[in-house]
């Protein structure tokens, strides 16, 4: 099932492509109104993980993200080598999850941050930043729980 690496392929681009031309066109803070009340983009550096843990713990924390997203690396490629002809869901939600992982760990390792800017919210009500690794990882994980379910 490792012909499915084509898609975690496509989503680091994507991914990696997106966030440099922000990085290039915004300082950190500035961005644009989308859908007032619900969506907007802005550049956003996390030092942290998900919903910015861990983001003010002085910088031990890249290298502990670093370890977490290598092993969760290979992880996916060896349960994606095992993976039965006919997985076709499990592996296009891995795969996804493996592009999301690997595009944040290259911000992680080559910025010392990870680069989000993605912010949605209703009304006054906000979810942290995020990027488009970050929906990989979700839409993947969403994947593989609904397919959970539709087995048993």
């Amino acid at each position: 099932m490792l012909r499915y690496l084509w898609l975690s392929f496509a989503v680091v681009l994507i991914d990696q492509g997106v966030k440099l031309w922000l990085s290039h066109i915004w300082r950190v803070g500035q961005g644009v109104v989308v859908i007032p009340g619900l969506l907007n983009f802005r550049l956003v550096h996390n030092t942290g993980a998900a919903f910015s843990f861990l983001a003010g713990a002085g910088g031990w924390q890249r290298w502990l993200l670093i370890g977490i997203a290598l092993l969760v690396v290979a992880i996916i490629v060896a349960i994606l080598r095992r993976l039965k002809p006919g997985s076709t869901r499990t592996a296009v939600a891995l795969a996804l999850i493996l592009g999301g992982a690997v595009g944040n760990l290259i911000d992680r390792i080559r910025l010392g941050y990870v680069v989000d800017f993605i912010g949605a919210h209703w009304g006054t009500l906000y979810w942290p930043y995020f990027n488009i690794a970050d929906s990989a990882i979700s839409i993947g994980a969403v994947i593989l729980v609904l397919d959970a379910f539709r087995r048993h």
